[in-house]
């Protein structure tokens, strides 16, 4: 509880980016609960449609910017296993051309805790709960 306030209160990074982060890490660990109710809160965080349908396929949308694009791919980054390499490094020096270090900081903690959500929430079984039912919801994807 206190990890997802202080999260939720830390208010660096832009909600909608945080949001596709989140996003992104629930769809490829599979986490369908997240995804449920991530989706729910994509619209108010300013997320579109559009951008819910092409998360699996971002680098070709043209609904992203390229900053949102460089948030998700970072979020790709660190949750595909392992989680470093020059693809991570080289994500985190283009995003300090965009983001402060505090907020490249809030970014890989929403990342990070995505990631722990999402895997126990998996290995507990637990189910959507329509929480996005008849609205636009990010689907899972497979990790590389």
């Amino acid at each position: 509880m206190g990890m997802e306030s202080a999260l939720l209160l830390s208010n660096r990074m832009d909600p909608k980016l945080k949001e596709l982060a989140e996003l992104k890490a629930a769809g490829l660990v599979s986490c369908e609960f997240c995804l449920d109710i991530g989706s729910a809160l994509a619209t108010g965080a300013g997320i579109t449609e559009q951008q819910l349908r092409d998360l699996p396929r971002y680098r070709e949308s043209g609904a992203y910017t390229d900053l949102e694009k460089l948030v998700i791919g970072y979020a790709e980054a660190m949750t595909l296993t392992p989680a470093v390499g020059e693809d991570l490094a080289e994500l985190r020096g283009r995003l300090a051309e965009h983001l402060s270090e505090t907020q490249i900081v809030e970014l890989a903690m929403t990342v990070a805790w995505e990631n722990q959500r999402a895997r126990l929430n998996q290995s507990l079984g637990v189910r959507p709960t329509g929480m996005s039912d008849g609205l636009a919801c990010a689907v899972p994807e497979r990790m590389s």
